[in-house]
């Protein structure tokens, strides 16, 4: 059994109106699905990927309006990268942000990568990283206005695990879900241990796991901007149960096989505390919507349909232009 790179990341939004202009309008990504979090439907859950909506390019945020704000820390998931294809791309993502008056850190070299940090209005950790096309094939464009299809988000980059101790998140994402060390950078914070590198699938960025050790942090207090799990893409679905016994097995509390009706998913927390989610490629997002409309209306999944009158009265209205 082999993972074949991250599936989707998975946030907190505090305003969905003000996430959905975020994400479509400024970072230039489509809505693929707009429905609920089935573990509580008074909740939306968005979902913003690539033209396709291919995994591997999913960023999705449950919204919680209550939410507090976020205490950085340990035991996270502290920053989730977006694939661009060239410097160029780049280098146009910085003039577009500034111009938005959306934060920036100066463009850097990580891992020999050019990439850019940036945060979103409620604080959320984000980084563009050129990705030269080498390893997991990238999503398809989604061009919109002035953004090409050159310049446009192509799909999920690394996530960085910021933990106090690497030892036992190694272990599991190396003898347990198969990733292999590809090497180290310097981490941003002086005084630190260099940022470990870990890949799967096809490599590059779309098959990465970049662990950070922080000994100067205390747990994370998540709330807003943070991020609520990783997933990671199981390609065969002969293989979905299989790394269920795997988990089990291994002596890990799951969830269970999980049918999410766009994908069938496996949560469980590694040592640290942070959680996985492994998750299907199939059936995707077009099983219950055409291709062309994806995002338009309120999606559930046939379990939850009989319940669609009762579930969009406890919603609250947005303002999301199709």
């Amino acid at each position: 059994m082999k993972l074949a790179g991250l599936h989707h990341v998975s946030a907190i939004t505090a305003d969905a109106d003000k996430n959905h202009d975020f994400f479509t309008r400024i970072l230039g990504m489509r809505l693929v699905k707009k429905s609920v979090n089935q573990d509580n439907t008074s909740s939306y859950h968005l979902f913003y990927a690539d033209a396709v909506s291919t995994p591997g390019t999913d960023m999705t945020y449950f919204d919680i309006p209550n939410a507090g704000r976020t205490y950085p820390g340990v035991s996270s998931i502290s920053n989730t990268g977006f694939r661009v294809k060239s410097e160029d791309a780049l280098l146009f993502w910085k003039e577009r942000l500034t111009k938005l008056e959306v934060s920036t850190d100066e463009i850097k070299e990580r891992f020999g990568r050019k990439t850019l940090y940036f945060e979103d209005f409620e604080g959320s950790r984000l980084m563009l990283v050129v990705d030269d096309g080498m390893g997991i094939p990238y999503g398809e464009a989604w061009e919109k206005e002035e953004i090409t299809a050159d310049n446009a988000i192509i799909g999920l980059g690394p996530v960085k695990l910021t933990v106090r101790n690497t030892a036992p998140t190694e272990k599991v994402l190396i003898e347990i879900l198969g990733f292999a060390l590809a090497g180290s950078y310097p981490s941003d914070v002086t005084g630190m241990p260099d940022i470990l590198v870990y890949t799967t699938g096809a490599g590059g960025p779309a098959g990465e796991v970049h662990l950070e050790t922080r000994t100067d942090l205390p747990i994370e207090r998540p709330g807003r901007g943070s991020v609520h799990h990783v997933a990671f893409r199981v390609p065969s679905m002969e293989d979905y149960p299989r790394w269920e016994e795997l988990l089990r097995a291994q002596g890990f509390a799951t969830s269970g096989l999980v049918d999410r009706y766009y994908f069938k998913s496996i949560y469980f927390r590694e040592p640290n505390g942070i959680l996985f989610e492994l998750a299907t490629d199939e059936p995707g997002f077009s099983s219950d919507e055409p291709m062309e409309t994806l995002g338009n209306t309120l999606a559930l999944p046939p379990f939850l349909e009989p319940k669609r009158a009762q579930i969009e009265r406890s919603l609250r209205p947005l303002s999301i232009n199709k």
